[in-house]
């Protein structure tokens, strides 16, 4: 019988898997654009019909994913590139100084909200795609960081990272050959959480007009445009609306389902008790 743990995996699979190729395929067989129609329209060749300036919805479909997606991707990366050195070594060094000069910086940050920060910024200089990943990843950084210094201080507290340190062992094996995968679980979770809010961020960005062109083919944005014809054409709406909950919902389930399965996989033990 299919645990109920199999199941909502193969659930968020499904449900994230639309989006995702979505996406990453869409552009492929978008193909050449065609002459545009009315506003507003169902039918005439157009099964989704046609957006605010009569282009066809599906096509705009096809080509409106892989902006929020890899924007999202690149900015939870990049988040992580920046919190994990800073919150494993303000966790690991023994000078207070260092450890306060790297996180009080990050308290700033943290408190400015994340959208607010990106809106701020982006009344100085107007940010393209590589530019909103950036900002968002920057928004993203404090709280990070902070998660890592909390988790990788609990596994430095263990008596085996002081028995690594007696053997002389270097920094970067201890901090990455045992806090590191100590705190693997930890960044696990965060990681499906925090991809999902910078999934909202960046299309809430994108439909506040930052880092998108007005009339780019991304989802964010086809949501803003188009929602003036919502009640006479609402698949230009939608669609992309429904999309983007997929993708953040889907996610989630994905992320909750495997840790819930790894966790619950505890390690086998013979009839001694020793693992074998």
């Amino acid at each position: 019988m299919r645990s109920p743990r199999t199941g909502r995996f193969a659930l968020g699979l499904t449900i994230v898997a639309v989006p995702l190729v979505l996406a990453l395929l869409g552009p492929v067989f978008a193909g050449e654009p065609g002459a545009r129609a009315a506003s507003f329209t169902l039918g005439d060749g157009h099964w989704l019909g046609t957006d605010f300036v009569g282009r066809d919805v599906w096509r705009q479909v096809l080509h409106g994913g892989r902006p929020v997606v890899l924007t999202a991707l690149a900015a939870t990366a990049l988040a992580y590139l920046v919190a994990l050195p800073v919150g494993l070594l303000s966790a690991l060094t023994r000078h207070r100084l260092l450890e306060e000069l790297l996180m009080r910086p990050l308290d700033v940050l943290l408190a400015v909200p994340s959208l607010l920060l990106i809106l701020l910024a982006a009344t100085v200089f107007s940010p393209g795609a590589v530019g909103l990943a950036l900002l968002v990843a920057l928004a993203n950084v404090p709280d990070a960081a902070r998660l890592v210094r909390a988790a990788a201080a609990e596994a430095a507290a263990r008596p085996a990272v002081e028995a690594l340190r007696m053997q002389g062992e270097t920094w970067w094996r201890t901090a990455f050959g045992y806090v590191g995968r100590s705190m693997l679980r930890t960044l696990a979770a965060d990681a499906g959480t925090r991809l999902t809010g910078v999934l909202y961020l960046v299309a809430t960005a994108a439909f506040l007009g930052v880092g998108v062109a007005p009339d780019a083919a991304d989802w964010a944005v086809m949501v803003d445009r188009n929602r003036t014809g919502l009640f006479v054409q609402p698949w230009a709406v939608v669609v992309p609306a429904v999309l983007i909950v997929a993708l953040t919902t889907g996610t989630n389930l994905l992320f909750d389902a495997a840790l819930d399965q790894g966790g619950r996989r505890g390690p086998r033990r013979t009839e001694k008790g020793t693992r074998p």
